[in-house]
């Protein structure tokens, strides 16, 4: 990932600048990082008054420890090595280390042996599929999204759904060149927004997603997308909202599971394929508005917007 971190130096620096009332576009400026960053540190840990430097780099600190558990590590890789040397598929592979309670998935392992060629290695041999298949590795070539934060770094607390103010998001696509649906979920309550956009560029995307949210922008604390390019304006997103985004894994959908189920949900009304030029707003409200009012299992059977609508008034 291409995403800035903050060093220790680099934080005592921003408090200094803080005390000295300088603009947060003219710090990001001087410490040399985009002003999201700091934004989202601000957030993290503290206002501008507030801000303690060696509490912020502390809390950091900890939370790359925690992220690492999620990391593949050295062992594991060499036993995948092994494997693909004595003519093993990727998904025999995945199967042994899934029982062993080693999950690798097989597209990461399309990926390693795309990677080990560019570098020289021979593991792409030892495909049964020879070069057609390790090739979708090349994809990562592209250039990432600039400063994209990795959900590695997300709060544990957005994983335990405890917090209200988390939410997922994602794009539903009709027919090919007839536009998108960006949909939004919050992780606590499943309560679920939809808007139809004419495109999924960027800008549109963009604006749509700061539109959706604006109304709620007190109880936005994160956004956790996919690494579609179609979010690349994460970082006018934090801005505008004063919230976090986070960028899943690659092949990761069940890290925004949620708001998946709830993309399968709208999909009974929206069939895949559709010309969503023939789909009206009013369309996507009413599919919207059923969802919404579904009662969900791991609600106890209650309403996801009921649910949301009682938090926001008691807030």
């Amino acid at each position: 990932m291409n995403y800035q971190q903050l060093t220790e130096g680099r934080r005592y620096q921003i408090s200094a600048l803080l005390e000295q009332g300088i603009s947060v576009p003219e710090i990001a400026n001087t410490v040399k990082c985009h002003r999201s960053t700091i934004y989202r540190e601000l957030k993290r840990c503290g206002k501008k008054d507030q801000y303690l430097p060696d509490r912020a780099h502390q809390l950091a600190v900890v939370k790359r420890r925690q992220a690492r558990k999620y990391r593949i590590s050295q062992s594991r890789i060499g036993f995948v090595e092994l494997l693909l040397t004595i003519d093993w598929s990727p998904e025999q592979i995945l199967n042994v280390l899934t029982r062993a309670g080693a999950n690798v998935s097989h597209e990461w392992i399309y990926r390693f042996v795309a990677r080990n060629k560019r570098q020289g290695g021979k593991l792409f041999r030892h495909l049964r599929q020879g070069h057609k298949r390790y090739r979708r590795g090349k994809k990562e070539k592209a250039p990432a999204i600039k400063n994209a934060v990795s959900i590695d770094e997300r709060p544990e607390v957005v994983e335990s759904r405890e917090r209200f103010g988390d939410w997922e998001i994602d794009t539903v696509l009709g027919k090919h060149g007839t536009g998108a649906v960006i949909t939004i979920l919050e992780r606590k309550t499943r309560f679920y927004l939809t808007k139809k956009v004419p495109s999924k560029s960027a800008k549109d995307v963009t604006k749509a997603t700061i539109d959706m949210l604006m109304p709620y922008k007190e109880f936005v604390h994160t956004i956790t997308a996919d690494n579609g390019r179609e979010f690349a304006g994460h970082e006018e997103i934090a801005e505008a909202l004063e919230a976090e985004v986070y960028f899943a894994h690659p092949y990761s959908s069940w890290e925004r599971g949620a708001n998946e189920n709830a993309n399968g949900l709208l999909r009974q009304y929206v069939k895949k394929g559709t010309d969503l030029r023939t789909v009206s707003d009013e369309d996507i409200e009413r599919a919207q508005r059923r969802i919404n009012y579904r009662p969900k299992k791991c609600l106890g059977f209650k309403q996801p917007a009921v649910i949301f609508k009682e938090i926001m008034e008691a807030a």
